[in-house]
C-alpha cells in the first residue's frame, strides 16, 4: 500500500465503551482514531452521513475505516451518496482517500424494532468503491448470518463468518481482539511485528 494508513474508527449506536475493541486499539496505536458523532443514543441518518463525509474529505494520505454495528450502515449510505453526487458531479464528490473498511457486525435495521434507528432504513446494499471486509458471527442477535453475507455480497465485500460471539463487542469478551486486528492488516497489506 505504501505509505502507512490512518485509521477511522466507526463506532455504532451509542458508541463503544472504554472495553469495546475499538477503543482498545484506539488506546493501543496512535494511527487510530475515532470518528466522534454530534449524538449516539437518537443517531439521525444524515448527520452521521455527513459527518463521515467531511471526516474523510478533509484526510490526507491513505485512510481505512474500521467500522462496528451502525458504523457499517452508515458507511454504506455514506458510499451511495458519494455514488450520487459523483454522478451529479457534485463539488465534494471525486475519489476520497479511503482505500479499504473493516465492517463488523452490521445491523440488520431493515428488522430492527429500535425507533431511533428507523431512519436508516433501508440498508444501502450498493457495492462500496474499496475493498472491504465483512465480519459477523453466527448467533449475532442484531443479524442473522444469512442477512450478513447478504450485505458482503452486495457491498463487493470478503465474508468472514464467526463462531458463537454475538454482537462483536466489548459483551463477547474480545478484548483487543487479536484476530479482527489481523483481518485488518490483511486487508490493508499491513504487517505488524
Amino acid at each position: 500500500m505504501g505509505q502507512q494508513p490512518s485509521y477511522l474508527v466507526l463506532p455504532g449506536y451509542q458508541n463503544s465503551d472504554p472495553e469495546h475493541w475499538q477503543s482498545l486499539w484506539e488506546r493501543e496505536d496512535p494511527a487510530f482514531r475515532r470518528l466522534q458523532q454530534e449524538d449516539w443514543e437518537h443517531p439521525d441518518p444524515d448527520a452521521w452521513t455527513d459527518t463521515l463525509h467531511r471526516a474523510v474529505t478533509g484526510h490526507r494520505g491513505p485512510l481505512v475505516l474500521v467500522a462496528h454495528s451502525l458504523g457499517c450502515t452508515t458507511i454504506a449510505r455514506w458510499a451511495a451518496r458519494l455514488a450520487d453526487r459523483t454522478a451529479d458531479r457534485a463539488p465534494d464528490a471525486g475519489p476520497t482517500p479511503v482505500v479499504a473498511a473493516l465492517l463488523v457486525a452490521p445491523p440488520d435495521i431493515d428488522r430492527a424494532e429500535v425507533p431511533e434507528l428507523s431512519g436508516f432504513r433501508p440498508v444501502e446494499l450498493a457495492p462500496l468503491p474499496f475493498p472491504s471486509v465483512v465480519v459477523a458471527a453466527s448467533d449475532d442477535p442484531w443479524c442473522s448470518p444469512e442477512r450478513s453475507r447478504q450485505f458482503a455480497d452486495s457491498w463487493g465485500s470478503r465474508y468472514v463468518g464467526l463462531g458463537p460471539y454475538g454482537h462483536l463487542n466489548a459483551a463477547s469478551g474480545l478484548g483487543s481482539w487479536p484476530e479482527g486486528r489481523a483481518l485488518l492488516d490483511e486487508l490493508t497489506g499491513r504487517t505488524t511485528g
